[in-house]
């Protein structure tokens, strides 16, 4: 059945309508918020006179950490007398006498090598020098037969009995023998001097220490070959042990060359182990190598304890302090027990006759004037107008000033 057309069929639905209306408020409601606050948003960073500053926090320390120090540095201990011991001569390892950690004095025997091959080589040697002996001994007697002979035959000579030739033989026969006893005797000198030759090989069995130290490495065994060269591949060891002179223990460290008129020999410097962070050793600079690292464009300091002790051993870690005198006095004319706020020395700007610093607080800069005291490596003591925990401006603009705004730009 068919409906006709009414003219209701053209009212409209009041509730439909709102309920449409209703569900489409909340949206354009978040658009509008969006939209204000990404403008919000873009002025403050985009508004005129933000500056963009890199910044670092103040922090405290104790008066006990290198009071004084113009420049920090981290090197390594190292010795200035060590050796790698081996033999002159290659041959079998027959005893080896030394272990890690054993403390060796000076010509003490380290190891012993296979000597039968030199104990024979001695025995031939003494026994060609026995016969070049007896050699110059046979010619000495024949040499006297000669002189006697010649004597006779000059005597037959004059008396018209002998013939001039038989003169001339005589005399020739003699001054043969003579030559011959000559080269004898310089045979007798070669046979000497291999016979020293051959004892001395034969004392080069015996491997003993060039100086007094401590073995920190043990490189050979019993059995093994070992030749003063590399040879025979891997087969063939190159040392008995490695030997450490304890007594000339010293600090390298690398310095840059931007710093190192920071340096002088003689200064003060306060070393510390890695193995042993509370420890700190005085030492001082003996002097600067006078060489610098193009590729790393550093220098290296040489640095000499100022006493020893059995904790400090080859190869260690260190990391060092070159300290400052005059600043050293200073801090330690302040108490004790007072902390230390320490900003980096790139913070601290000049305003006439002050020190000042520019501090953070929130995008807004104030400007702060500072007492300084002593400085710390990179660092300086603020000794008044500054707290623990403050972000002061390192990188920024020159014509920053009290009341800027700023944004803070991370590393």
């Amino acid at each position: 059945m068919t409906t006709t057309p009414s003219l209701d069929d053209l009212r409209i639905d009041r509730d439909e309508a709102n309920g449409g209306g209703r569900r489409r408020w909340p949206i354009v409601v978040v658009l509008l918020l969006f939209l204000v606050g990404g403008s919000l948003v873009l002025w403050r960073w985009l508004a005129p006179g933000t500056a963009s500053v890199g910044v670092a926090q103040a922090r405290q320390v104790a008066t006990g950490t290198a009071a004084g120090a113009v420049l920090d540095a981290s090197g390594y201990v190292t010795a200035r007398r060590r050796a790698t011991v081996s033999s002159k001569i290659t041959a079998r390892v027959v005893e080896v006498f030394v272990e890690e950690g054993m403390r060796i004095e000076n010509g003490q025997v380290l190891a012993r090598l296979d000597d039968s091959s030199e104990v024979r080589r001695l025995a031939l040697s003494e026994a060609e020098l026995g016969a070049a002996r007896k050699a110059v001994v046979e010619t000495g007697v024949l040499l006297a037969e000669s002189d006697l002979q010649l004597g006779r035959v000059r005597s037959l000579a004059s008396a018209g009995v002998s013939t001039s030739s038989d003169l001339d033989a005589a005399v020739a026969r003699v001054d043969s023998l003579q030559a011959r006893k000559e080269f004898e005797e310089q045979q007798v000198e070669v046979a000497r001097r291999r016979l020293a030759l051959s004892r001395q090989n034969l004392e080069d069995t015996v491997v003993r220490a060039p100086f007094s130290g401590v073995a920190i490495s043990k490189d050979a065994q019993p059995g093994e070959m070992i030749s003063p060269v590399s040879a025979g591949g891997g087969f063939t060891r190159t040392g008995i042990c490695t030997l450490v002179d304890m007594t000339s223990l010293e600090i390298e460290v690398d310095v840059n060359e931007a710093y190192i008129n920071r340096v002088e020999p003689g200064q003060s410097v306060q070393a510390t182990l890695d193995a042993y962070p509370d420890w700190k050793i005085p030492a001082a600079v003996i002097t600067t190598v006078p060489a610098a690292d193009r590729q790393k464009a550093t220098m290296t300091v040489r640095i000499g304890f100022e006493e020893l002790d059995p904790r400090i051993l080859p190869d260690m870690g260190v990391k060092v302090s070159f300290l400052d005198e005059e600043i050293r006095q200073q801090a330690a004319s302040r108490p004790a027990s007072r902390p230390v706020v320490l900003a980096p020395q790139a913070a601290v700007r000049r305003d006439g006759n002050q020190d000042i610093l520019l501090v953070v607080a929130g995008d807004l800069v104030e400007r702060r004037a500072i007492q300084i005291g002593g400085r710390q490596g990179k660092d300086v003591e603020i000794l008044a107008g500054l707290s623990a925990g403050e972000r002061v401006v390192v990188e920024g603009p020159e014509s920053l000033s009290d009341g800027d705004r700023v944004k803070v730009v991370e590393p």
